[in-house]
């Protein structure tokens, strides 16, 4: 699998200025697709999502978008994902924290793609290393992470700690910034260029993992 990571300008900007490399997924941060209000995405005042999914068709990959959507009046933080012409859905980050503007999501899926099951976590989500397990479960070969401005270095740790308890490669793309850490915790790409690429071979690794508890009783019961 190839990835090309754009930390910086939007799909459209990338469309007109950029020299195109082939690779499988074609990774944007939030800057991608900036702000999206559905209401004028589906009354064709704007057409981002559509531009996207055309990218998609004309580049033979899958493409990945950050995005601050708007949904009457509420405003989430948001990845889409398209190929083949057609957006396959858009996941919005699960866990906002209070104070925020944007509200949270209730959407995690693995998407299906020729690149391989991907699995999407949006921005802070990365914090949770739960959201990784899950879509680790979910039989994702590689997890993309949009983040915004990584300002600190909890969000290259955090990664690090996801893609070790998940056992799934971890990719990240900032402002700025492009990051891959693989499952034994080492960082495999970190650039600050940008447009970067990486190329893997996605592999699964299962241990059988066994606990010791009590309870559990299994003798049979007549006293309910």
């Amino acid at each position: 699998m190839k990835i090309h990571f754009v930390t910086e300008g939007s799909v459209n900007e990338y469309w007109e200025n950029s020299k195109k490399t082939a690779c499988d997924l074609l990774a944007f941060g939030f800057g991608g697709l900036g702000e999206v209000d559905y209401r004028r995405e589906l009354s064709g005042e704007t057409n981002k999502l559509e531009d996207m999914a055309i990218m998609s068709r004309e580049l033979d990959c899958a493409v990945v978008s950050g995005a601050y959507t708007d949904s009457c009046g509420l405003r989430y933080k948001s990845i889409a994902i398209a190929e083949k012409g057609r957006i396959l859905g858009v996941s919005d980050m699960l866990h906002a924290c209070e104070g925020e503007d944007f509200k949270s999501g209730a959407h995690l899926k693995v998407y299906e793609t020729a690149a391989g099951k991907i699995g999407l976590c949006v921005a802070e989500d990365l914090f949770f290393p739960s959201v990784a397990e899950t879509l680790a479960l979910c039989d994702a070969d590689l997890i993309v992470n949009v983040f915004g401005a990584a300002e600190d270095f909890a969000p290259q740790l955090m990664a690090r700690a996801c893609a070790f308890c998940s056992g799934v490669p971890v990719c990240m793309c900032a402002e700025g910034i492009a990051q891959v850490v693989f499952p034994d915790g080492d960082i495999r790409l970190r650039s600050a260029r940008r447009e970067s690429d990486f190329e893997f071979t996605p592999s699964r690794e299962y241990r059988l993992t066994t606990v010791r508890s009590r309870g559990l009783a299994r003798r049979k019961r007549e006293d309910y």
